[in-house]
C-alpha cells in the first residue's frame, strides 16, 4: 500500500499535508491510550477536497481514518491500519445561527463548549454535555453519539441532530435529513450516519436543532447512608414529575478517593452521593429544589445542600469533576466502561460489581449518571502488570455479560470502536451483526473507511 502523497498534496496544497514522523505521532492516539501511526495526516478545506481524497483511496486502496479532537475513549478515531488521517480541523466555522427558528448549521471542527457559549448568547441552548465539551469537536460528538450528564432531561447528540452534508466512502457527497422539526421522505440517512463512528460517511456540514435557554439553575448535593436508598430517591423524583437536568451519582469507593484528593470533608462512610441539578424558570426552580430535598430525606438521606449561587454550585460540582485526576491515586491505568441499566436495576448492578471486584481481586470504582442509568465502571490496574490485565479482562467480559442480563446496553456514551468491538455481537445478536455489516459494505465495499472499527475483534485495550 503507497500512500500518493503528491496527488494528496495537489488536492490539499502543500501546507495542509503532514508526512514527518514526529507530526504523525501526534495523529496515532486518542483518549483511550491505543497508538498507531498514519503514512499520512491531511487537512482537507472543504467537502469536495475530502471527497476527492476519498476517490483517490478506492482507486489506490488504502486505509482512511476520520479525526476530530481525538478525545474518543474506544479507540475510533486511531489509524489501526497505517494509512491516511482525515483530520478536520480546518472545518471550524459556525456557519448560521437562526434564532427565528432555532436551529444552526455548523461544521465538523466546531468545538462544542465554544458552540454551546455562542448559542447562548442568543437566548438558546445546545444540550449534550459530553465531559470532553471544552476540547471535543461536534463532528465527533455526531460521530459517536456523545451524551452527557444532562442526557436524563434534554437527551444525547442524535436527538438534535436535524441534517447533515456526509462524503461517503466511495467519495460521493449526499445531504440528509432538513432545516425542519419534522421529515418523513425516504429512509432517515441522518439517523443512521449518526453514532456510526467514521464507518459509513465523514461529516462536513451538521444542522442541529436548538431550544430556548432555561432561565436558572440550582445545583444539590443529597448523600444517602445506603446505596438502594439513592436508587429509590431517583425514581421517585421522576414520578413525582420533578425531571432534573442532571442525576449524577458516586459509589462509596469514589467518595473515599476523592476525599482523600480534596480533603473537602466529604462523607466517606456513606454509600452514595447524589448530585442533582435542576433548571427551567425561575419562579418554579425554589419549589422544585424544596421538592427534591423532601424527596431525598424521605428515601433515607441523612444530609442535603442547595447551591443557589454561581460560587456554591461550583462547590458542589467541585467532588464530581475531581473524579478522574482522583482515581491516579489508586493504580496507573483504568479501563473506562459505559455500561448502561434500567435505573432501578443499578443497586443490583453495582452490588454485583463489588463482587466482581473481590473475585478478581481488583478496585473498581462506580459513579455516572444515575438519572439514565448509565454507570462508568472504571477497573483500576496496571497495564505493565500481566497478570492483573488477564484479571481484569475476565472482568469486562462478565461485566457485559451481566449488564445484558438485567437488559442493558454495552455503551450508553463511548461507543464500540476497537475496544469493545470482540462484545458487539453479544449485544445485537448474530443476525443484527450481519445486518451492521451489509449497511457497511454497501456504503463502503471496499472497507475504505475507517476499517478494523465496530466489527473487528482486537484486545488492544489491554495493552496487548
Amino acid at each position: 500500500m503507497t500512500i500518493p502523497i503528491t496527488e494528496i498534496t495537489r488536492i490539499v496544497g502543500k501546507d495542509h499535508v503532514l508526512t514527518a514522523p514526529e507530526e504523525l505521532h501526534c495523529y496515532g492516539y486518542d483518549a483511550s491510550k491505543m497508538k498507531a501511526r498514519p503514512e499520512c495526516v491531511v487537512f482537507p478545506g472543504s467537502a469536495a477536497e475530502t471527497a476527492e481524497l476519498l476517490v483517490l483511496a478506492n482507486r489506490d486502496r488504502f486505509p482512511v481514518y476520520p479525526r476530530g479532537a481525538g478525545t474518543g475513549m474506544v479507540g475510533a478515531a486511531i489509524p489501526s491500519g497505517g494509512g491516511l488521517v482525515v483530520a478536520l480541523n480546518r472545518l471550524n466555522r459556525i456557519l448560521e445561527i437562526d434564532a427565528e427558528n432555532m436551529t444552526a448549521i455548523v461544521e465538523p471542527a466546531v468545538v462544542t463548549g465554544d458552540f454551546q457559549k455562542r448559542v447562548l448568547e442568543c437566548g438558546l441552548f445546545y444540550p449534550p454535555d459530553p465531559a470532553s465539551l471544552q476540547f471535543s469537536t461536534l463532528g465527533g460528538n455526531v460521530a459517536m453519539c456523545a451524551g452527557g450528564p444532562r442526557a436524563v432531561k434534554y437527551g444525547v447528540t442524535r436527538d438534535y441532530v436535524l441534517g447533515l452534508e456526509v462524503v461517503l466512502p466511495t467519495g460521493s457527497i449526499i445531504r440528509t435529513g432538513t432545516r425542519t422539526m419534522k421529515g418523513v421522505v425516504g429512509y432517515d440517512l441522518t439517523r443512521l450516519m449518526v453514532g456510526s463512528e467514521g464507518t459509513l460517511g465523514i461529516f462536513t456540514k451538521i444542522i442541529l436543532r436548538l431550544i430556548p435557554a432555561p432561565e436558572g439553575v440550582r445545583t444539590m448535593m443529597a448523600v444517602f447512608p445506603r446505596l438502594d436508598d439513592a436508587a429509590n430517591a431517583v425514581c421517585d423524583i421522576i414520578k413525582h414529575r420533578i425531571v432534573p437536568s442532571t442525576l449524577e451519582f458516586m459509589d462509596q469507593p469514589t467518595i473515599g478517593v476523592v476525599e482523600n484528593y480534596l480533603h473537602a470533608g466529604l462523607p466517606t462512610e456513606a454509600e452514595a452521593i447524589l448530585l442533582i441539578e435542576a433548571d427551567g424558570r425561575e419562579a418554579l426552580l425554589d419549589e422544585d429544589a424544596s421538592q427534591i430535598e423532601r424527596l431525598c430525606r424521605e428515601a433515607g438521606a441523612d444530609a442535603f445542600k442547595t447551591g443557589r449561587s454561581p460560587a456554591e454550585r461550583e462547590q458542589l460540582w467541585k467532588a464530581r469533576r475531581a473524579i478522574s485526576p482522583a482515581l491516579g491515586q489508586i493504580r496507573p491505568g483504568k479501563i473506562n466502561e459505559d455500561v448502561t441499566v434500567p435505573r432501578t436495576l443499578i443497586p443490583s448492578l453495582i452490588r454485583f460489581i463489588q463482587g466482581l471486584a473481590s473475585r478478581h481481586r481488583l478496585t473498581i470504582v462506580c459513579f455516572g449518571h444515575l438519572g439514565d442509568g448509565n454507570i462508568h465502571t472504571n477497573i483500576m490496574l496496571d497495564r505493565k502488570d500481566a497478570d492483573e490485565r488477564k484479571r481484569a479482562e475476565r472482568a469486562v467480559e462478565e461485566l457485559f455479560r451481566k449488564v445484558l442480563e438485567l437488559g442493558g446496553t454495552l455503551s450508553g456514551e463511548h461507543g464500540i470502536g476497537i475496544a469493545k468491538s470482540p462484545f458487539l455481537e453479544l449485544e445485537v445478536g448474530r443476525d443484527g451483526l450481519a445486518a451492521m455489516l451489509r449497511i457497511k459494505q454497501a456504503l463502503d465495499p471496499l472497507n475504505i473507511l475507517n476499517p478494523g472499527k465496530m466489527f473487528v475483534p482486537n484486545r488492544a485495550f489491554f495493552g496487548e
